[in-house]
């Protein structure tokens, strides 16, 4: 296997946990958790892992500026933002929101680490005014550095391929991994390491954002890329990838009552915090798959807390938490 250029700054390897009062409160299977929340970098979470890869990749071809795009909240730009001060690149951020919000959660911390931020309004414009900022920063000299949006290219995702490695050699069994599922670099880092490292159980993603099929095919593409960068590509087919789309018709950043629920059982319960977007509503829909009956109650279920927290703190969330 190829040796892939890497920055080792995450914290690792992140603790797995039982849910102990969790499980028996919800009568099923046995929960475990991946505190990928506490990987050091910005408060943590799960783009700390594809940041190593990314951060390399772009000081190995000299760039000077990352540059990338996401929600006003977004957890991966905040990281980004984190990476970009601790090995002295500059960093220039498109984030769709209203000109002049209050400067709360991910965004605050955006702007203390000494990102430029650039406000779109329309989560449909983001793609268009990333290209045109990219395109100033070259023409400045500033050589700037692409960082997809939530870190999911194949060099991101070689975050989650090795993470699967780093589990097997903290716990020998699970039947599942269970996790919030989006740009998809986590979940294809994953399905990768499974393949490359003998994991045995069902890697299920829950979709917070896309319909089940676009989630399947964008997966399947990054794993079969992510896969040449460490040797020979395997190919991955949508079939193979399972994804469950039944938690996300609210839309992106909509914070519903399953949410909610789910978020004040982790807290009440175990003491853990989740975030109102991504690990919110992964939990929300491991919570009603258990009530449903999907797994054994001889099972062992890993969920991966992808981190996220300080959105807890945005302005859209913190008065709708409680109710």
């Amino acid at each position: 296997m190829k040796n892939p250029a890497r920055r080792n700054f995450a914290h690792l390897p992140t603790q797995v946990e039982h849910l102990e009062r969790l499980s028996g409160y919800l009568g099923g299977p046995s929960i475990y958790v991946k505190r990928d929340d506490q990987t050091g970098l910005a408060l943590g979470g799960n783009k700390t892992r594809k940041l190593e890869f990314l951060v390399a990749d772009a000081m190995e071809k000299r760039c000077k500026t990352l540059v990338s795009a996401g929600a006003l909240q977004s957890n991966h730009c905040r990281q980004t933002a984190a990476a970009a001060a601790k090995f002295g690149l500059g960093c220039i951020l498109v984030l769709n929101g209203e000109p002049g919000m209050a400067a709360t959660g991910n965004y605050l911390l955006d702007r203390l680490f000494g990102a430029e931020t650039v406000i779109v309004r329309e989560r449909e414009d983001r793609a268009r005014v990333l290209d045109e900022v990219y395109a100033k920063a070259e023409k400045e000299g500033k050589k700037p550095y692409l960082v997809p949006y939530g870190g999911s290219s194949p060099v991101g995702a070689l975050g989650y391929a090795f993470a699967v490695r780093e589990f097997l050699e903290q716990w020998l069994k699970t039947d599942y991994m269970v996790f919030g599922s989006s740009s998809g670099g986590t979940h294809a880092g994953l399905v990768l390491g499974q393949r490359l490292f003998g994991y045995n159980g069902t890697i299920l993603g829950i979709s917070i954002d896309e319909s089940a099929d676009s989630l399947k095919n964008k997966v399947a593409v990054l794993a079969s890329e992510a896969s040449e960068l460490l040797g020979s590509r395997i190919n991955f087919a949508p079939e193979e990838i399972n994804a469950d789309d039944s938690y996300c018709k609210a839309g992106y950043g909509v914070l519903t009552d399953e949410e909610r629920e789910a978020i004040k059982l982790f807290a009440e319960y175990e003491g853990l915090l989740l975030d109102p977007i991504y690990t919110g509503r992964a939990a929300a829909g491991l919570v009603d798959l258990i009530k449903k009956g999907r797994f054994k109650k001889s099972d062992t279920l890993l969920f991966w807390n992808t981190g996220g927290q300080p959105a807890l703190f945005a302005e859209a969330y913190e008065k709708h938490l409680l109710y």
